[in-house]
C-alpha cells in the first residue's frame, strides 16, 4: 500500500500547540500572524526571536499525541509512505516518524538560519555546524538556548559567514514554499499514485494542499479528509471524518493495518 498523509496545526493542537487561527494563538495579545512575517522580523527583529523562543519552549514541554502516533504506525506499515505536515514542531519525529519519509513544508523552528545567505543549523544528529559550547546539553534545552533573547545575550546572534541577523527557519507569510522540499514531495507523486490519501487536521486554504492530494489519488485511490470542519478539500474526499485526529486517526489505521 502507498500512503500520502498530510498534517496541519490542528493536529499539534491537540498536544496543546496552539494554532495561528484559534483564539489561544494571540501571544501578548499579537496576532501572530502580524509576527510571522520577513516584515515583521525586520522592523523588530527582538521581538520576533522572543515569541519563537516562546514557542520552541512550549514544543518541547508538549508530548505527541495519539494521532502522532498513529501516523508513526501507519508509516511503518506502508510499502511506500510520506508525510507531509505544515508544523514546524517536532512531534511527527518524537512519535517515530523517520525524517526521510517526512517533509516539513513550512520549515522547522528548532533550525536557525541566516535571514541573508544559506548558512543554517539545527543541533539534530550531532551537526557540526552546532556551536561546541551546546553540545553536551540535552536537545530541547540546546536548541533553545541557539535562540537569542535580549536576557541572554546583548546582542541578537548574527551569521559567521555574513554577518547577517540569525532568524528562526521556518516559512513565513509571504515567503515561497521550500524548493528542496517541494522537490521531494513532487518526486513521490510523479513516482507513482497513492491507494490512500489521509488529510488531518489542516484548514486546506493552501492550493497546494488540495493540489497534492488530489494528484496523489488520481487513480481512484481512497481520500481521507479528518477534521471537525468542513474546509475547501471537503467537496474531493472519499471519505469525511468529522472528529480531532486524535480521536479519530488511531481508529483508522487500526482498520487499515489490521
Amino acid at each position: 500500500m502507498r500512503v500520502l498523509v498530510i498534517t496541519g496545526a490542528g493536529v499539534s493542537a491537540e498536544s496543546g500547540i496552539p494554532t495561528f487561527r484559534g483564539k489561544d494563538g494571540y501571544w501578548r495579545n499579537l496576532d501572530p500572524i502580524r509576527l510571522a512575517t520577513p516584515e515583521a522580523f525586520a522592523r523588530d527583529p527582538e521581538l520576533v526571536w522572543e515569541w519563537y523562543r516562546e514557542r520552541r519552549q512550549r514544543i518541547c514541554d508538549a508530548q505527541p499525541n495519539a494521532s502522532h502516533e498513529a501516523i508513526a504506525r501507519l508509516a511503518q506499515c506502508a510499502d511506500e509512505f510520506l508525510l507531509v505536515t505544515q508544523n514546524v514542531d517536532d512531534l511527527h519525529e518524537r512519535a517515530g516518524v523517520a525524517k526521510a519519509e517526512m517533509v516539513q513544508i513550512h520549515g522547522d523552528i528548532f533550525a536557525t538560519r541566516c535571514s541573508r545567505c544559506d548558512f543554517s543549523y539545527t543541533g539534530r544528529g550531532g551537526s557540526s555546524e552546532l556551536p561546541a559550547d551546546h553540545a553536551d546539553e540535552p536537545e530541547c534545552e540546546r536548541l533553545r538556548s541557539n535562540a537569542p533573547t535580549s536576557e541572554n545575550d546583548g546582542n541578537l546572534s548574527r551569521c559567521p559567514k555574513c554577518d547577517a541577523l540569525m532568524r528562526p527557519g521556518v516559512i513565513w507569510f509571504g515567503e515561497p514554499l521550500p524548493l528542496r522540499e517541494t522537490e521531494r514531495v513532487e518526486s513521490y507523486l510523479q513516482s507513482d499514485s497513492c491507494g490512500v490519501v489521509i488529510v488531518a487536521g489542516t484548514t486546506a486554504t493552501f492550493g497546494y494542499i488540495i493540489d497534492w492530494a488530489l494528484r496523489a489519488r488520481r487513480r481512484g485511490g481512497e481520500l481521507i479528509e479528518v477534521n471537525p470542519e468542513e474546509t475547501p478539500l471537503s467537496r474531493f474526499a472519499t471519505r469525511l471524518v468529522r472528529e480531532p485526529a486524535a480521536i479519530a486517526l488511531p481508529r483508522l489505521v487500526d482498520r487499515m493495518i489490521n
